[in-house]
């Protein structure tokens, strides 16, 4: 039957509570977020049921290696769940990109970025989700998996994982701290819980 895949978004950063796009750049918890990571552990350690996880791995990135620290789990560091590189679009909100371009743009239209610095396409966000899931899976014949990551990588992984197009991503919001629990169900992939907040 295999185990269960455990995605958590890293905890609230001054940049998250912007809404700003938040790629490559290290930003660190705020203080609230270093208090949902404490909470997102009790809550991930209550969905594993007390079990060992056989993988946990983490984005390199401060804010999603504080989040594992924080919960309580020694994480092996995974580049390719690092975040979105956004190029340009950097540290720029929704509503000022579309100012921008005139547009009613998301980075889930897969367009690229122009200018010097383009980013990543949603088409090669996918593809490095497809590694981690590869590596994933076979750790889940061993046993549960946790993967602490970042909120734009981390919807594009979950369509991967139900074997959908990368844009459905646009669909599956998932709040910072929020905690997703990805199984299957008569072999077929599936959601079990979805974007469950680090505190009841």
């Amino acid at each position: 039957m295999g185990g269960q895949l455990v995605l958590v978004r890293h905890g609230q950063t001054q940049w998250s509570r912007e809404r700003k796009h938040t790629g490559l750049t290290d930003v660190p918890l705020d203080a609230q977020g270093e208090q949902q990571a404490v909470e997102t552990g009790t809550l991930v350690k209550h969905l594993l049921g007390g079990r060992a996880p056989a993988l946990v791995l983490t984005s390199p990135l401060i804010r999603a290696r504080r989040t594992a620290e924080l919960a309580g789990f020694q994480a092996e560091l995974e580049p390719a769940l690092m975040e979105w590189d956004y190029g340009g679009y950097e540290g720029l909100t929704t509503p000022q990109i579309r100012e921008l371009t005139h547009s009613q743009w998301t980075v889930f239209t897969g367009d690229v970025v122009p200018g010097d610095t383009p980013g990543e396409t949603l088409d090669q966000v996918a593809g490095r989700c497809a590694d981690v899931l590869s590596r994933a899976r076979a750790a889940m014949a061993d046993g549960d998996v946790v993967l602490f990551g970042h909120g734009h990588a981390l919807r594009v992984l979950a369509a991967c994982w139900l074997e959908a197009e990368p844009r459905l991503a646009a669909h599956l919001l998932l709040d910072a701290g929020g905690v997703c629990v990805l199984g299957h169900g008569h072999g077929i992939p599936g959601v079990q819980h979805w974007n469950l907040p680090p505190a009841s």
